[in-house]
């Protein structure tokens, strides 16, 4: 099922939506994997690069946008909402936050390995330094609708 045909099932079940847009956009890495772990709400959160929006003069996730989550084919898989939304330094993203992104044992240990090497990479390729001051945006979400089966 590609996004638009999820949307049209969304809109059927729920008309309320009918003039809303929404984002459709698969992970940056392991697209398949974390798909999955927000399909089954295990991931309600997510963290990106401040500065990454700026360089590709993308606005900052808002509360209450949707989002058509996608695999790494493309395929839609749900279609999140945004609850809430905040700009911290990386080094004082919280253990919350860690938890609620789902990945590997939730700590926050495991979160920043693993943050840290991605948000280097993309720093790396913007000509950019990372630091344990960089602007973090964290975002949470809920799963609104899924498909029926995965």
């Amino acid at each position: 099922m590609n996004a638009q045909q999820m949307w049209s099932e969304l809109i059927s079940i729920h008309p309320e939506y009918q003039n809303t847009t929404y984002n459709a956009w698969s992970y940056g890495v392991e697209a398949n994997e974390l798909a999955r772990l927000t399909f089954e709400k295990i991931k309600t959160a997510t963290a990106s690069a401040f500065e990454e929006y700026a360089l590709e003069n993308e606005a900052l996730p808002e509360e209450g946008e949707l989002n058509i989550i996608l695999n790494a084919d493309e395929e839609a898989v749900c279609i999140t909402k945004t609850t809430k939304v905040s700009v911290v330094p990386f080094q004082d993203v919280s253990k919350e936050h860690a938890f609620k992104e789902g990945e590997g044992d939730r700590s926050l240990e495991y979160w920043r390995n693993v943050h840290k090497t991605f948000f280097e990479n993309g720093y790396k390729k913007s000509g950019l330094m990372f630091h344990d001051n960089i602007p973090v945006v964290c975002e949470e979400f809920e799963v609104i609708y899924k498909q029926k089966l995965l």
